[in-house]
């Protein structure tokens, strides 16, 4: 991506976040792998850990309870895979980080492989009220899902600098909002609003991307609730200054997956999405970016094996629907772990982390 250049340039350069040229963690945490990578690639190339799901995913059809009115709980919310949301919030609809495509990649012909169907179309969707998009990674921003939603002319807001992507992808500049951290967006009407808030990741979609675009966590809030949206991010202590200035939150969305201690500063993991949740106040907790993709080196269910064993312990209310259940929060009492029934179909797959054959 070129450099940002007029309005979008002069924006960047206003921001704390914009230094020599690009944006920068608050921490000076940057990309890249810690310690010796050696280890890390021979696991890539040789490792034998169950990445991939061994039978097919349980995926609901949730087009019958989008026909319905959500009850008097006010909320109800949808996860169509990886950090993909359908959120129905007094009245509004929001969509998150839309990747509807097969591969999460900038290729069609390679590049991970989700592990299940989309559970709906974008065609199949409600009306939506805005789109949220994080950051501009391919597991997150996809080309093919923003050039439909730009025909659907939705209102999208993301991070400092994404706009120039969606204008490429068709999108009305009209209708992209970007903003800085602790910038807030408020739709025509009042019913909803956004506040970009800290993360502690990076940005770009090729090699020779620089960080030219900023990363955010969000704030949602309506007209009796309020929900936290992680996007990609580290442990950052910010996230104690997100509760104080925006908290409480009715349901806090943290990314969970794809997380390895080589890069384990800038994404969470289920160790310190759990930390996280403490620092944002607790509540319910929704765990996302797992379950779709194959985005690292642990087992595809390990993400979410391991944080309900550490949840319980905390005292952490952990809430793990399955793939395309609408449902609503305040209606439900605790996880569901639907992925130890894949594990069972698969013919009694080895333990959680042992090796595989093949």
């Amino acid at each position: 991506m070129p450099a940002p250049t007029g309005l979008r340039l002069e924006r960047a350069r206003a921001s704390r976040q914009f230094h020599d040229g690009a944006f920068r963690n608050t921490s000076g945490v940057r990309p890249g792998l810690k310690g010796n990578p050696l280890p890390i690639l021979g696991e890539l190339l040789l490792g034998k850990r169950a990445r991939t799901p061994r039978a097919p995913l349980p995926v609901e059809s949730p087009l019958a309870a989008w026909a319905r009115p959500v009850s008097s709980s006010g909320l109800r919310v949808t996860w169509l895979g990886h950090s993909t949301l359908l959120l129905e919030s007094d009245g509004v609809r929001v969509l998150t980080d839309p990747v509807f495509g097969e591969r999460a990649s900038p290729v069609s012909f390679a590049g991970p492989r989700r592990f299940h169907p989309v559970p709906a179309s974008i065609a199949e969707l409600p009306p939506l009220d805005a789109v949220l998009l994080s950051h501009d990674h391919y597991d997150h921003l996809c080309d093919a899902s923003i050039r439909q939603l730009a025909r659907l002319r939705v209102p999208i807001v993301t991070s400092l600098g994404v706009g120039a992507r969606l204008e490429r992808l068709g999108v009305d500049p009209a209708l992209v909002v970007e903003l800085d951290w602790w910038e807030e967006h408020t739709l025509p009407g009042g019913a909803l609003r956004f506040t970009a808030t800290p993360a502690q990741h990076f940005s770009g979609r090729s090699v020779a991307d620089r960080n030219e675009t900023l990363w955010s966590s969000w704030v949602i809030t309506t007209e009796r609730r309020r929900l936290f949206f992680s996007g990609d991010t580290g442990l950052t202590p910010e996230f104690a200054d997100v509760a104080a200035r925006l908290g409480p939150f009715d349901l806090s969305m943290l990314e969970i997956g794809a997380w390895n201690a080589a890069w384990g500063d800038i994404h969470l993991g289920p160790d310190n999405a759990l930390r996280a949740f403490a620092m944002l106040g607790g509540g319910t907790l929704l765990p996302v970016h797992w379950g779709t993709f194959d985005l690292a080196l642990h087992a595809w269910d390990e993400p979410a094996e391991t944080l309900l064993r550490l949840a319980g312990p905390a005292g952490a209310r952990v809430l793990t629907p399955v793939l395309g259940r609408a449902f609503e929060p305040a209606h439900l009492d605790g996880p569901t772990p639907w992925w130890r029934s894949v594990q069972r179909e698969a013919g009694g797959a080895l333990a959680l982390g042992e090796p595989t054959e093949g």
